[in-house]
């Protein structure tokens, strides 16, 4: 007769296993507090109401939490990690860059859903600016940013801080699925080439053009055999050669095979010398004396 619903909320909760809610979303600039929360732009994380830590403690949810955002007016999606719940209620902050690729504007409502996520294993990205290329280890830089993430999206744009410079990145590709996990992951980098980036041209280097000064290599004479002395000489008073050398070219003939030494030892060097050899002096041999000491001589009329 009387009919009080007293189990409807009990049943709902045992087939609810999902959280999803919407929140009124703002930038974090918008955070009321004393302290600076400038490390929330600098990853993809979110800042939720306590209300929500509650519904999730009384889920059947895994850890880490990981959530998908929905623009419904945009059709426009994300995914996120969360990194506190300390927002008022009813209201959740967002990195700049996230409420870029969702379209959202302040104020705007944004759908919350939790979700469970595989662990990435390739993920290649594209720098929006030459500028990147300025960086000495892109990747080093981009590993040490990617640690205040939580999971990439395929097609989001993600904005690194580095030396006080924001450089944003665009997700082209994730593996094994367009949504991935990068918390505790062993995950291969790589990059596409910049946005607006043009190749550097190569100019071809024109042979040079020979000048009149300079001689036709084809009109070199081959030599037929060794020449030797053929260069100009020069006195020692300034004078210059009345003639100069006009060497002829070296008849086959004129060459002369070396005298082997046929008494040649061994242990002993032998200093062969190329000079005439003098003709030997002879000494007038005296005529010997007679008894009386003096020389025959001949007399002639």
């Amino acid at each position: 007769m009387f009919s009080f619903n007293m189990f409807e909320p009990h049943v709902g909760r045992v087939f609810q296993n999902r959280f999803s809610t919407q929140y009124r979303c703002y930038s974090v600039s918008m955070l009321a507090g004393p302290n600076d929360r400038s490390d929330v732009e600098k990853g993809g994380k979110i800042i939720m109401p306590p209300s929500a830590l509650d519904q999730l403690s009384r889920l059947n949810i895994t850890y880490p939490m990981l959530f998908k955002l929905t623009n419904k007016n945009s059709d426009r999606m994300t995914h996120c990690g969360v990194l506190e719940f300390v927002a008022d209620e009813g209201i959740c902050y967002l990195p700049h860059w996230m409420m870029q690729n969702l379209l959202l504007e302040e104020g705007g409502l944004v759908q919350v859903e939790s979700v469970n996520l595989m662990v990435a294993t390739y993920s290649k990205f594209q720098p929006q600016s030459p500028d990147f290329l300025d960086i000495t280890n892109p990747k080093a830089v981009l590993e040490n940013a990617l640690r205040n993430f939580a999971c990439l999206t395929t097609g989001d744009v993600i904005a690194i801080n580095y030396n006080e410079k924001i450089y944003e990145l665009r997700v082209m590709e994730t593996k094994p699925d367009k949504a991935v996990s990068i918390i505790e992951c062993d995950m291969n980098v790589d990059f596409d080439a910049p946005l607006g980036y043009k190749e550097p041209e190569r100019h071809m280097q024109r042979p040079e053009e020979p000048t009149e000064e300079e001689t036709d290599p084809s009109n070199y004479e081959m030599d037929i055999g060794f020449r030797a002395f053929t260069g100009s000489g020069n006195r020692l008073d300034g004078k210059k050669k009345g003639i100069e050398p006009s060497p002829a070219p070296l008849d086959p003939s004129d060459i002369k095979r070396g005298i082997p030494n046929y008494d040649f030892k061994i242990g002993r060097i032998t200093f062969i010398r190329n000079s005439r050899q003098q003709p030997r002096k002879t000494e007038p041999v005296a005529s010997s004396p007679g008894s009386f000491g003096f020389h025959d001589t001949q007399l002639t009329s």
